[in-house]
């Protein structure tokens, strides 16, 4: 066997003990055994790391599936910031790519389908990969109105096939009018919404005027706009990933544990990382979110819904 393949054993062995001595019942029996543990957010080619890179990463925090979000076609134009942001603006793959490791490696990944809205045949390219098993829509990162009729379109997609939405959310630079989305989730109310990024995360305080500020610091007042839409709307969903997942957790400790216990049926584990060693010393954000959501989840039911239950239910897995 080679080295990376020793590597990817121990890795593999080490991150299931840790999530036995954690979740021993989390943990599937028998030869082969994986965590249950379901990562909803992750990229491939990931600001240039490898699958082999990716696949330790993912057995180092002990995830079983991953779910991997594709980049939409590099074009030149607005609503990518004329190429600046293509490949999701950190060098993602693309569909077919997402879907050819899928199909090699079916019990550790599944697959989304993503296209620019704005361009023509974007329904087109997402339907094709929704024939072949795509299991979301996104990651949904242009810069276009979050109610215009390119992402209505893909709404209705969304609600023809039944599967969620994952939508990036960041001030004057991705899916535009926050304030207005709830327009959405009521036009649609079959459609199941993801929210996701800076601006979703730091509207958690009710007291979060100044939209510029990506990653603010300090206490959080309950109340803010996603802590209503995820109230207010059956078909709003949040994901945990990012540095602005987790941002919103340390910032205010208290209110995050608040917050887990209120919408423990509505969190979703992911981790949208990319570093090397998946390791929370270390600095790894994924790993992180997924130490502090076990250190602050009121119960095991509660765990099991964020990191995995509530995915199973939403992807239909």
């Amino acid at each position: 066997m080679s080295y990376a393949g020793d590597r990817r054993d121990f890795l593999r062995s080490s991150a299931l003990l840790l999530c036995g001595a954690i979740l021993p019942d989390d943990v599937f029996s028998g030869e082969g055994a994986r965590s249950r543990v379901i990562d909803i957010h992750q990229h491939q080619h990931y600001h240039g790391w490898t699958d082999e890179q990716m696949m330790a990463h993912q057995d180092a925090m002990g995830i079983g599936r991953t779910i991997l979000l594709p980049a939409g076609s590099p074009v030149d134009r607005a609503s990518t910031h004329f190429g600046k942001s293509n490949g999701l603006a950190a060098r993602a793959g693309g569909n077919q790519a997402c879907y050819d490791i899928a199909k090699r490696y079916p019990d550790r990944y599944l697959f989304g389908a993503c296209e620019v809205p704005d361009l023509q045949g974007a329904a087109d390219e997402i339907e094709k990969y929704l024939k072949l098993g795509a299991v979301v829509i996104g990651e949904l990162k242009f810069e276009v109105p979050c109610d215009g009729p390119e992402m209505q379109r893909i709404y209705q997609l969304a609600e023809a096939y039944d599967v969620p939405v994952l939508m990036h959310w960041e001030h004057m630079k991705y899916n535009l009018g926050f304030d207005r989305f709830h327009t959405m989730l009521e036009k649609y109310p079959r459609v199941n919404f993801i929210g996701h990024a800076v601006t979703w995360w730091a509207n958690v305080d009710r007291n979060h005027l100044d939209q510029s500020v990506m990653y603010p610091k300090g206490p959080v007042t309950p109340g803010g706009l996603t802590d209503r839409l995820l109230r207010d709307y059956p078909n709003m969903y949040g994901d945990l990933s990012a540095g602005s997942g987790l941002n919103s957790i340390l910032r205010d400790i208290e209110q995050a544990r608040a917050f887990l216990e209120r919408h423990q049926d509505k969190l979703l584990y992911g981790s949208d990382c990319a570093d090397l060693h998946g390791d929370a010393s270390r600095g790894c954000t994924g790993a992180q979110t997924l130490q502090k959501v076990r250190e602050l989840s009121g119960s095991r039911r509660m765990l099991r819904k964020i990191l995995y239950r509530n995915a199973e239910k939403l992807f239909r897995l």
